[in-house]
């Protein structure tokens, strides 16, 4: 039986609304009075709150309990147990002391663990009320508004133009509505609704949700228009959450650095116990302490090598990554991620909004002689944003050169052939006739070689890198402020404009530039104009002259512009304007044009053509309803081209330094895109994505053709993908994966889904995208923006080597504090030389401090020249093994000399006050040498004797300093020293000791680092990036890159990852 929510809904679509109704419950006069509050409550109570399923929470008590739940804690608990007998039977002051330290690391311990998970919990609610909303019903016979959770099936729900459906509804009322469904079907264009039942025979349940035209989904946007519907379905029920509780489960599980700090922990465990033993029998038989006062002795040992703080450091590592992540707008929603962004090798990116700036803008205007390059991110108005630049994109793209023209241009951008994607409206397409008539008007034998620009090119009006006055501009594109319905945005910004975004483009670079835009559609209002129509691709207005747009001398005329498909505007104009300018004609060069055209179409610009034409003053009167033949139908072409308006989604600046950024670190980026493939294949030129080894695109039908092998190779070979299917993201994921690939994904769509949740590293946008998507994902973009995921990879390349850092400062001290009881009795010590409560304060204080300091560490320079960390690699190689071997060696000795020197220094004093200098010697020397040993690993590789010692961690210098304060404190706070630390105030000279030990154990470190610098310019592998014995080198990859069997309507499956 199918349990999946919604399995067993009625076909909604298959039914009339007569028979909806009937279905529901509902009266014939539904639509009229809607449901009365009763029987809403009652509905309300039958069906529930129209929301999705969130998982249920753990309680206080499993938390506390798996955070416990290891063998570390169970050797401080037997410590613990075994203090406590003690403090009834002997000393009760000091072991008390003990068994309330041991304590307190336990639960700060716990406690952060606890914060931490609950700071995540509380992230993902705040997500989801982001995306609460409010809805329009009838209830009790009048239009009201409600929270969209109180929606029940039963409500008559209204829609008007930008609402989000807050239900699955069947509709029974549509005013030219049409819904933008492509985030749960991948249907590239709203979808236009009706009221009728859907009968396209066979089960209905196999019509996809794309053909279902009477229906209204949850989650999706009216597009247009407005309608009414019956609710039929809500929360788990709707399509959306059918989808979501497939995609939206994500596991706990473990991050792989946890489950290798587990995995050390245990070794540790092991190697605790066997030092304990060793420790143990020591005691025992070579200092004949009695079996329990050996025991006491062995559980100092044990107590000191235990890394109390390690998995709280390890855990802050991740909060203090994930913070600094949100801070830059990449959200983390699983801490696997945070490791996974480390070993990415390849990132597929969608291209509009991600990679570009998801903002049409007039990237170049072409004359008769010159191109003019305009500066998209200009922040200052002036005409010097555009400046004559006649090279750019002033030659075809490499693959459309040995077309004709007409190809060119039928095939380009503005082909009304290809289909768009939701948003990427563009109504002046060009037709396969006119291309045809264009190309008829100067007879070519196969391929057009016209030149770029006029063979007569000249300095009219500027030169190259120069920019033209600011009325060259008013004058040359007034056609494209003047010939248009569309609202400027404030301040020239997106906020608040009206219209066609490709219009728009045109106004905001006029604004930019320096035209006052408003005011010069106020000071000539349009007079009468020919509105835009699909079939003629064009649009007129006629204009009262005016001395500052048109030049003197034209009082007696009136003006036309004329804009529209570049393809028809030629066929209609007999002149065009010399060098843009006004006034000055000459007869119109078709080729040049035609060129022109098919040059930018084939670099995936659209193109826009502006004409200005002249009738004798009041031949239009005001308001006349002029049809297209006013423009087309005058006997013959009467217009003047004034150039061409090229226009694009241009990439974002940032983001042309992050993929450069991403090569340098070994990280591949790859775009995929339902654009045009010249389009995509501009913006990646652009990005820097097409090079010679990656030199053209793939299009997903192409991809739709290959078998998997061919597909293993052409993920490799291309890295701009267009027209792409959120089917083609899925088995580009796979292909690339089944090459070994980490593979980062981004998707906005529901659609996008299981792409996102194949990919090692789902990424999902924080704007535009959908709760489903970022349910499946491990990252969400806050801001939408490609360079915040190369921000993120360095972060997560920025926590790995954080954590190495943390094990090489952690685990030599704790193993010291240790190693130099045992071998403080071993090499002749009566006493041992560091005290249970000494060595738990001695760990608690270093984690909390020097551990804290390696946590916070910001990159080291060179982070990204880096390759990508390989999967499988632990974190403790073979060469940060040795380092904390070296490290735990040398603070040993240190430790144990400095102790030793201590006895023989103070001989002469009795033995409880010569024991408390020893300890007192051995707690300093130790603790302070552990900080030396954090100032040489704040740097992996590069030497911590430099000025950059003291830049970029002032956490640094606030530990050293509230370590240093603290041993003071313990040393010479009578009471504190003696009663419960064991230790007397020390001389100078033993101040003395410890500043020399601190000085070898640094530089011993150095010295190594020096020895690894040397080696890897011999080529060694010291940073361990080969796999060696303590990795586990994945699996061989699968080489299954089908789409996986079983898909729904809605093309999505449940994958595991």
């Amino acid at each position: 039986m199918d349990e999946t929510p919604g399995a067993n809904q009625p076909s909604w679509h298959a039914m009339t609304t007569d028979e909806c109704f009937k279905e529901l419950s509902l009266p014939d006069d539904i639509r009229r009075r809607g449901l009365t509050t009763e029987e809403a409550a009652t509905r309300l109570a039958k069906y529930g709150e129209n929301k999705l399923t969130e998982k249920e929470k753990e309680s206080l008590l499993i938390k506390i309990w798996q955070q416990v739940n290891n063998v570390l804690v169970g050797i401080l608990v037997f410590v613990a147990v075994i203090s406590a007998v003690r403090a009834i039977t002997d000393d009760p002051v000091t072991n008390s002391i003990q068994v309330g330290i041991i304590v307190g690391v336990i639960v700060i311990n716990t406690t952060i663990g606890i914060i931490q998970e609950g700071s995540a919990e509380k992230a993902a609610e705040a997500l989801k009320a982001m995306l609460s909303s409010d809805a329009i019903i009838v209830r009790d016979g009048k239009e009201s508004k409600v929270p969209a959770n109180l929606i029940v099936p039963g409500d008559v729900v209204m829609l008007t133009l930008g609402d989000r459906v807050p239900a699955d509804l069947r509709m029974i009322e549509v005013g030219n509505l049409a819904c933008a469904e492509a985030a749960l079907t991948g249907e590239s264009v709203p979808i236009d609704k009706q009221t009728d039942k859907i009968d396209k025979g066979g089960d209905p349940k196999a019509v996809p949700l794309g053909d279902r035209c009477n229906m209204c989904f949850s989650a999706t946007l009216v597009a247009q228009g407005s309608g009414a519907g019956i609710a039929v379905a809500t929360g788990d029920y709707t399509e959306i959450g059918t989808i979501n509780s497939l995609v939206s489960q994500v596991e706990d599980k473990k991050t792989a650095v946890l489950e290798q700090i587990d995995t050390v922990s245990k070794y540790l465990a092991l190697f605790i116990v066997i030092t304990a033993i060793v420790t143990f029998l020591v005691a025992f038989f070579k200092l004949g302490e009695s079996p329990l006062d050996a025991i006491s002795t062995a559980l100092v040992c044990a107590v000191a090598m235990i890394p109390e703080g390690l998995e709280a450091i390890v855990t802050v590592t991740y909060a203090w990554a994930v913070s600094n992540m949100a801070d830059k707008n990449a959200i983390i929603r699983a801490l696997p991620a945070v490791e996974t962004l480390g070993s990415v090798t390849t990132i597929c990116s969608d291209k509009t909004g991600t990679l570009t700036q998801n903002i049409m803008s007039l990237t170049a205007f072409v004359t008769s002689n010159a191109r003019y390059r305009n500066d998209v991110n200009a922040t200052d108005r002036s005409n010097t944003n555009f400046v004559r630049d006649d090279t750019y994109m002033a030659e075809r793209a490499d693959h459309t050169k040995m077309m004709r023209a007409r190809e060119v241009i039928k095939g380009g951008p503005g082909s009304s052939k290809h289909n768009r994607k939701k948003g990427d409206k563009f109504d002046y397409t060009t037709s396969e006739a006119t291309s045809d008539n264009l190309e008829s008007k100067h007879e070519k034998n196969e391929v057009d070689a016209a030149p770029s620009t006029n063979v007569e090119s000249d300095n009219t009006p500027v030169g190259p890198g120069e920019s033209p006055e600011l009325a060259f501009f008013r004058n040359a594109l007034a056609g494209g402020v003047l010939c248009s319905k569309c609202t400027l945005g404030i301040n020239g910004t997106r906020e608040g404009e009206i219209g066609n975004p490709t219009e728009l483009s045109i106004l905001r670079a006029c604004y930019w530039a320096g035209i006052e835009v408003n005011p010069m559609k106020d000071d000539v209002p349009v007079i009468a104009e020919v509105p835009f129509s699909s079939e003629y691709k064009f649009m007129a207005t006629v204009h009262d002259s005016n001395e500052i747009n048109d030049g003197p001398g034209m009082e007696d005329v009136d003006v036309v512009h004329v804009k529209g498909a570049p393809d028809r505007m030629v066929l209609l104009c007999d002149k065009q304007a010399k060098a843009g300018l006004l006034g000055e004609t000459e007869p119109i060069d078709t080729q040049y044009w035609t060129e022109q055209i098919a040059i930018l179409s084939s670099h995936g610009l659209r193109v826009l053509a502006l004409l200005r034409g002249t009738l004798p003053k009041g031949e239009v009167k005001k308001g006349e309803q002029l049809g297209p033949e006013f423009v087309n139908g005058r006997g013959g072409p009467w217009l003047t081209i004034m150039g061409l308006c090229a226009i694009m989604d241009p990439p974002r600046p940032e983001c042309i330094d992050a993929v450069s950024e991403a090569h340098g670190a070994g990280v591949r980026v790859a775009m995929i895109t339902g654009d045009h493939k010249d389009t995509a294949l501009a913006i990646g030129a652009n990005l820097g994505l097409v090079d010679e080894q990656h030199s053209s695109a793939v299009t997903g039908p192409e991809l739709d053709a290959m078998s998997d092998e061919e597909i293993k190779v052409a993920v490799q070979k291309y890295n701009v993908f267009a027209r792409a299917s959120p089917q083609n993201k899925i088995r580009i994921v796979k292909a690339l994966q089944s090459q070994g690939e980490v593979c980062g994904m981004t998707g906005d769509g529901v659609n996008d889904a299981p792409a996102l949740k194949a990919a090692d590293m789902g990424v999902a946008m924080g704007k535009e995208g959908t709760d489903v998507a970022r349910e499946a994902s491990q990252m969400i973009l806050a801001d939408d923006n490609f360079a915040t995921i190369i921000v993120a990879v360095r972060e997560g390349r920025v926590v790995w080597d954080n954590l190495r850092k943390v094990l090489m400062i952690n685990t030599p001290i704790n193993n010291a504090q240790g190693l130099s009881v045992l071998f403080g009795i071993i090499c002749g010590l009566d006493e041992t030389p560091l005290t249970a409560i000494q060595v738990l304060y001695a760990n608690l204080i270093c984690a909390v401090t020097l551990g804290f300091v390696a946590a916070v560490e910001p990159a080291e320079d060179g982070i990204m020249d880096q390759p990508p960390r390989r999967v499988g690699k632990r974190l403790i190689g073979r060469f940060l093994f040795l380092r904390i071997a070296l490290g735990t060696i040398v603070l040993v000795a240190a430790t144990v000399g400095a102790t030793f020197w201590a006895q023989a220094q103070y001989d002469d004093k009795d033995a409880g006050t010569q024991l408390e200098l020893m300890r007192s010697q051995a707690s300093n020397t130790l603790t302070l040498g552990a900080a030396a040993i954090t100032l040489s690993a704040r740097f992996s590789y590069n030497s911590s004797i430099h000025p950059r010692l003291f830049q970029g961690n002032p956490f640094l210098w606030y530990s050293v300093v509230i370590v240093t304060v603290l041993q003071f404190a313990i040393t010479y706070i009578p009471g504190v020293n003696n009663v419960i630390f064991s230790m007397g105030p020390m001389k100078p000279e033993q101040w003395g000791v410890v500043v020399l030990a601190m000085v070898i154990v640094f530089i011993v470190m150095e010295i190594e680092k020096s020895v690894r610098r040397y080696l890897m310019d011999l080529g060694e592998d010291t940073d361990d990036r080969e796999y060696g014995v303590f990795d586990a080198p994945p699996a061989e990859p699968n080489e299954d890159v089908s789409l996986p069997k079983g898909a729904s309507h809605l093309n999505l499956t449940e994958l595991n990852k």
